[in-house]
């Protein structure tokens, strides 16, 4: 079962999520449209700096901005994340199958070696 990705749209994806600082923005905005302002404010970096920040997250189509006069509100987009979750979930079950045939192995008793006099 061959699951059809975008994989240039993932790796853009999982590029804006390797980073705290976009990570927090996003959690920041799955409670609801902020400015760029009140975004930029819990951190300790420049507006340019989250600016930049902004532009991976909409370049990864996480983020959409909309220019409100001088302004500009943020809203997440969270479809994105959906394929990347869906990619990881394609491999969760083999991972957990592997991970529960380890601790199969961990937790099966072996001989104990005859002490070397």
């Amino acid at each position: 079962n061959h699951m059809v990705t975008n994989s240039r749209q993932l790796d853009t994806v999982f590029g804006a999520l390797s980073d705290a600082t976009r990570r927090a923005i996003l959690e920041e905005l799955a409670h609801g449209e902020r400015t760029v302002g009140e975004l930029a404010e819990p951190f300790e970096i420049s507006r340019p700096a989250i600016s930049k920040h902004l532009r991976v997250l909409e370049k990864a189509g996480l983020v959409q901005r909309t220019p409100e006069g001088r302004i500009s509100r943020c809203a997440l987009d969270a479809a994105p994340l959906r394929e990347a979750a869906d990619w990881v979930e394609h491999y969760r079950a083999f991972w957990e199958g592997r991970l529960e045939a380890l601790a199969r192995y961990l937790e099966t008793p072996k001989p104990v070696d005859e002490e070397e006099e």
